[in-house]
């Protein structure tokens, strides 16, 4: 902590700053948000990583670090990027493996009493619909032409296909479909790897919980009736990727990447894992359009497993899931670039903005909202881990301002998962889980002992710190009552 403190300049209660004179080649500070709490458990590659970013071609005003921000790939999960879209580059490590990797939140209409005598029912049904694990199936029978085809238009596919409401669209970010992915821009080895894995949470972090929202944690109420939320309401919250055929795509162009940076494009990095090429390069926009296939396939994969699961509880409770509310408040991607239009030093810019582990939170009035939250801001949904609790917020004016529209994602790591599996016993944390009333299925017990609530950041304290910076604001949070993990 000392160490840190030394290098940070604290700018607020929770922003910290890096001048670019701490390490050669920075072309823009690096801004922290973090409380001293949070602080006191920052894993100090997050501010080599961090600084590393502040030194790639292009980069606006700063390199920023999300309240859970912890060590990842070339950025640390937590990082905000944006790059002038003329003389800026295009990196996959700022994107992430886990290509739109994000949260969907829908609604019901059911009480918790409602729910309670179901509970182990539903988790256990929705345990068989919605595969989890590495080796999880979905259940769409597609060949390569279609899973092309549902790579390059997205969540429309789904729709047409009877697999939605037409009203999904809307409140899903970029209605489920990024324009311009061209699947030719896509290997085969990347379409063998993702074409049996629709409709499929995945492992590690990934998870499909049934939620509570108790009346103490309802913070804006008008905002929170808007929306549709009310007290001891059950929510489900799911979170999940585009799987193994994102994990292709990024292996694959930082491969190509690392042979043509340095070679072609004459660019210098202090670390590999920021693998990158001029944005407008003609391998740039390859991969920008090959990202664009992963981020559709993710939001098709959310798509099927709302079907799923509105068949489910449409089944248990013997009702038509539009009868039991079943529809959607937003579906969020924590892991994209996309190119947006920001204020940089007084002028309307357009730059490519590289958020990984941190979520869009456009502010009031942005034509990208769907028109139900357009005057209160983007609903903002962070995930918490399975023990602890999630929340809902909304992008603020602010966040245009201090962070490219964007804030945290989820609780943050704060232990590997070798050393949470040594410290905690999935049979234990399972009966302890149930005892508290959450009911969890998982594939394994080591799965669920990586997942102790301890292995991670304070979630009430993150969601605090992006509060008090003001960009986000908090609507509701829910406690979870059962869980489907990986």
């Amino acid at each position: 902590m000392t160490e840190i403190n030394s290098i940070l300049k604290k700018k607020s209660n929770t922003t910290w700053e890096i001048p670019i004179t701490y390490k050669k080649g920075m072309r823009v500070p690096a801004k922290i948000y973090a409380t001293d709490k949070l602080l006191k458990v920052l894993d100090h590659h997050v501010i080599e990583q961090i600084t590393n970013v502040a030194t790639l071609p292009g980069i606006q005003k700063y390199a920023y670090a999300m309240p859970d921000a912890h060590s990842g790939y070339g950025f640390p999960i937590g990082g905000v990027a944006a790059m002038d879209i003329d003389e800026g580059v295009i990196s996959p490590g700022g994107i992430g493996f886990d290509i739109n990797c994000g949260m969907r939140l829908v609604l019901t209409n059911l009480t918790h009493t409602d729910v309670k005598p179901k509970l182990k029912e539903l988790v256990e049904q929705l345990y068989k619909r919605v595969p989890a694990g590495v080796g999880g199936r979905g259940f769409l029978k597609i060949n390569n032409t279609q899973f092309k085809e549902i790579v390059e238009i997205g969540s429309k596919w789904c729709i047409e296909n009877n697999y939605g409401w037409e009203e999904d669209l809307e409140k899903t970010e970029e209605e489920g479909s990024m324009k311009n992915a061209n699947a030719q821009k896509v290997s085969d080895i990347s379409i063998k790897r993702g074409i049996k894995q629709i409709g499929t949470l995945g492992s590690g972090n990934h998870y499909l919980e049934i939620q509570v929202v108790k009346p103490e944690n309802i913070f804006d109420k008008k905002a929170a009736k808007t929306i549709g939320i009310f007290p001891n309401q059950v929510v489900i919250m799911f979170h999940c990727g585009s799987r193994g055929f994102g994990h292709q795509v990024a292996s694959d162009y930082l491969k190509k990447f690392l042979h043509v940076m340095q070679e072609k494009y004459k660019i210098e990095i202090l670390d590999r894992e920021l693998a990158c090429a001029p944005f407008y390069s003609q391998e740039g926009q390859d991969y920008f359009s090959a990202m664009k296939c992963a981020i559709n396939m993710s939001f098709v994969n959310r798509q099927i497993i709302l079907h799923r699961i509105r068949e489910v509880f449409g089944q248990i409770f013997k009702s038509d899931p539009e009868k039991l509310g079943l529809s959607m408040v937003y579906d969020v991607a924590h892991n994209t670039a996309k190119i947006e239009e920001h204020d940089i030093n007084g002028k309307n810019k357009k730059v490519v903005v590289h958020r990984k582990g941190a979520t869009r939170a456009f502010g009031p009035g942005r034509k990208e909202i769907p028109q139900k939250y357009r005057s209160m801001g983007q609903p903002v949904i962070i995930g918490g881990s399975m023990e602890t609790g999630s929340y809902l917020l909304l992008g603020t004016e602010t966040s245009h301002k201090e962070t490219f529209a964007s804030t945290a994602h989820g609780s943050g790591r704060i232990m590997s998962r070798t050393t949470a599996k040594r410290l905690f016993h999935g049979e234990k944390l399972f009966r302890d889980m149930l005892n508290r009333g959450i009911y969890v299925k998982s594939v394994s017990y080591s799965g669920l002992a990586e997942e102790a609530g301890e292995a991670y950041k304070d979630i009430d304290e993150v969601v605090d710190a992006t509060v008090e910076a003001k960009i986000s604001k908090r609507v509701t949070r829910f406690i979870p009552i059962g869980n489907v993990k990986g």
